[in-house]
């Protein structure tokens, strides 16, 4: 097998328990091979020597990391680096043992939201999380076996560098709310962790803060994740969370992913605050004291949030591709041309403040919020003004072809086309990922997967039934396109 196969964009991820009944692909040499290749490459990048290295290495709840992290350790120290062993660690924890720890690079062992089978290794550096194109490198290199044998064995450090990590949020809070050593006292506010690494976040931000944190739920770690998925953008998880708030009566509730880069809230009401949302939470947060700046988006969000963003924020909503990483990377483009971008935020939760160095944290996000909910905002005043809509829908067609990305290319330029000669539709102004194009008081979306031979298309309308009128419009134009499954266009 060629460890290409384990590639899923920024990260390594792959199966690494039969417990699911699937093959294990992410195997013990594999992790291994793939760490001493990660330690080669970053040597021969930054031209250093690995025995003068020291890299963090954390994981999240899932059954088989105790198992990858002794490949991990035991790659890094026959390479001659020091590793340090952070244990329980959420996946932002561990980039910003670059800066705390000051090491030289970090090893997270996680793989997000996914089941309870899977794992995978990400990787970070001292200015952020790698990109697709390193990972591509890294595994090429371990198919080859490159690596580096250090004349001296590394040496491991225990580190549970987590309690400094919750400090950091703690001094956040008091500094941003100024009401003593104890700002959260009054405040009931309640975390669902979903068994993963985000139960420190109750019992060691809010509760030494005075919060009231009865009520929170799955706070122990367990990586078979027995009672829902740890992802905010589950309906079952949300659900669970916004029923947990109903019954204990609190102001607020918190649920992280897996590895805690990703979050959602749900208000006093018990309504989630996701999604767009929670874009648009997040950027009148970001936008505070920088009126008038770039909020970054993934493709898929709405005209509301939009109009949200641009008129009543009077900022300027600039929307990108999908996948965090390209997020976040567009926004420091953007802020290296001279243009103020405080925040990048994909809708599935990832959200990266400039002032957190572009780091995508699902803890700092809810800190910022938490924040605001001390200082005595009612979070769901602050969204009253946000348009949301009537009916939001999502398909995804399979493509049948081989070269899918080449085909699925050629539908969106047809589909371009199609628009473009229709009295109906009209293309957005900012397609920068797929095509979207509006009808009436609505709009579809159809792009390419990142990663995936499929194509998801999105649709919104302010008015009931609008969706199936444009469908119908819609469907005779996928008529043509015999290696496109659009089935679930219905």
């Amino acid at each position: 097998m060629s460890y290409l196969e384990l590639k899923s964009g920024t990260d390594v991820r792959g199966f690494a328990s039969e417990k699911g009944g699937n093959t294990v692909n992410l195997t013990e040499q594999a992790v291994f091979d793939i760490t001493r290749a990660f330690v080669f490459w970053f040597c021969k990048k930054n031209a250093v020597n690995a025995e003068n290295l020291k890299i963090s290495v954390g994981h999240d709840s899932r059954i088989t990391a105790e198992i990858i992290k002794a490949q991990v350790i035991k790659a890094l120290t026959l390479s001659g680096v020091t590793a340090v062993d952070c244990g329980l660690s959420s996946t932002p924890a561990m980039f910003m043992t670059t800066i705390d720890l000051n090491t030289d690079a970090a090893i997270q062992i996680t793989a997000s939201h996914h089941p309870f089978d899977r794992n995978g290794l990400k990787f970070f550096v001292k200015s952020g999380g790698l990109d697709s194109k390193d990972i591509g490198e890294i595994v090429a290199l371990a198919d080859e076996k490159k690596r580096i044998s250090g004349e001296n064995e590394g040496s491991i450090l225990k580190e549970n560098y987590m309690i400094t990590y919750a400090a950091r949020l703690r001094k956040m809070i008091c500094d941003g709310v100024k009401n003593g050593e104890t700002p959260l006292k009054g405040y009931h506010i309640i975390v669902d962790a979903g068994n993963g690494a985000g139960g420190f976040y109750a019992e060691n931000v809010l509760a030494p803060l005075g919060a009231d944190i009865s009520g929170s739920q799955f706070l122990n770690p367990d990586g078979m994740f027995p009672n829902h998925i740890p992802n905010p953008e589950d309906k079952t998880a949300m659900e669970s969370i916004c029923s947990a708030v109903k019954k204990s009566g609190a102001d607020l509730g918190l649920i992280f992913d897996t590895d805690v880069d990703r979050a959602a809230c749900v208000d006093c009401h018990g309504t989630e605050i996701n999604r767009n949302r929670l874009i648009a939470l997040a950027s009148i947060i970001a936008t505070e004291n920088a009126k008038g700046a770039t909020i970054v988006t993934d493709s898929v969000t709405s005209a509301g949030l939009k109009t949200f963003i641009n008129e009543d924020l009077k900022g300027n909503h600039y929307r990108y591709k999908r996948g965090y990483k390209n997020v976040i990377n567009k926004a420091i483009e953007l802020n290296e041309q001279g243009i103020d971008c405080p925040l990048a935020i994909e809708t599935s939760g990832h959200a990266a403040f400039r002032e957190n160095f572009f780091l995508d944290d699902g803890a700092y996000l809810v800190t910022k919020i938490v924040i605001e909910l001390a200082r005595g905002q009612d979070i769901d005043s602050l969204l009253q003004n946000l348009k949301m809509p009537a009916e939001e829908k999502e398909v995804r067609f399979k493509i049948l072809a081989e070269d899918f990305r080449t085909y699925g290319q050629g539908v969106i330029a047809d589909l371009e086309k199609f628009v473009n000669n229709s009295n109906e539709f009209v293309a957005a102004d900012d397609n920068r990922e797929g095509l979207r194009a509006f009808y009436k008081d609505g709009w579809f979306l159809l792009r390419l997967s990142v990663h995936d031979p499929v194509m998801p298309m999105n649709f919104e309308s302010d008015t009931a039934g609008g969706i199936d009128e444009i469908i119908e419009k819609i469907k005779p134009f996928f008529k043509a396109y015999d290696l496109l499954d659009t089935s679930s266009l219905k």
